[in-house]
């Protein structure tokens, strides 16, 4: 091994970890919004046609490659007259893919809240939006807390992914230093240790949001 040969390409390295980084947390946070949004819909009883809507969306994107939702949203689109940069292009792929999955647990948690809190969020006058904003949602966050924390380090892994658009991600950097070294070993172990770190990191997270998350529960 000579990782010797990746060093006249070092400078490029953080401008592709940058953009790496801005897919994975600008499209993880569309998932959390998405999916708390379609996760509360899909919890409660809605007229049929939404439901439709909800489930039609949820299983076309749980059941659809994501590197196929990459090119229908990048190339696909333009022929219905909407154009995207890449990495919008690439957040909003990760950011509805992702929040299809989570939207499932955000209605589990939805769930999995005591029945009794709506009768007593009834009792003190609250109407149904309030007793979902303040009472519900919170406490269901708390136990989605772990899922979202796995979604995240999933978003990150799936930014590789973004290689096959126009944008210089790691991925698509590590496969265009290889084609001009030659040494795909030492490109991709690098490579694998970068986007490691990066999801080692995202688990110290998860560990410090849970038991913060258990200190609001006392």
């Amino acid at each position: 091994m000579d990782f010797s040969v990746i060093l006249p390409y070092a400078h490029l390295l953080p401008a592709a970890l940058k953009v790496t980084i801005e897919i994975g947390i600008v499209g993880f946070l569309l998932a959390v919004l998405i999916s708390i949004i379609v996760g509360s819909l899909r919890s409660r009883k809605l007229p049929l046609i939404f439901r439709v809507i909800l489930s039609v969306y949820v299983e076309v994107f749980r059941g659809t490659p994501l590197l196929v939702q990459l090119f229908f949203v990048y190339y696909g689109l333009p022929s219905l007259g909407i154009k995207l940069a890449p990495v919008t292009a690439a957040i909003i792929t990760m950011g509805l893919n992702s929040g299809a999955y989570l939207s499932e647990n955000v209605r589990a948690s939805i769930l999995a809240v005591d029945k009794g809190q709506y009768e007593a969020a009834h009792m003190l006058g609250y109407s149904p939006l309030q007793t979902n904003v303040h009472i519900v949602l919170p406490q269901a966050m708390r136990i989605a807390i772990p899922s979202f924390m796995n979604g995240f380090s999933s978003i990150v892994k799936e930014t590789s992914m973004a290689s096959v658009l126009p944008v210089i991600e790691l991925t698509k950097l590590g496969n265009q230093v290889y084609a001009k070294t030659y040494h795909p070993f030492e490109i991709y172990i690098l490579l694998g240790v970068i986007y490691f770190v990066l999801t080692y990191f995202l688990t110290f997270l998860a560990k410090w949001l849970e038991r913060r998350a258990a200190v609001w529960n006392q």
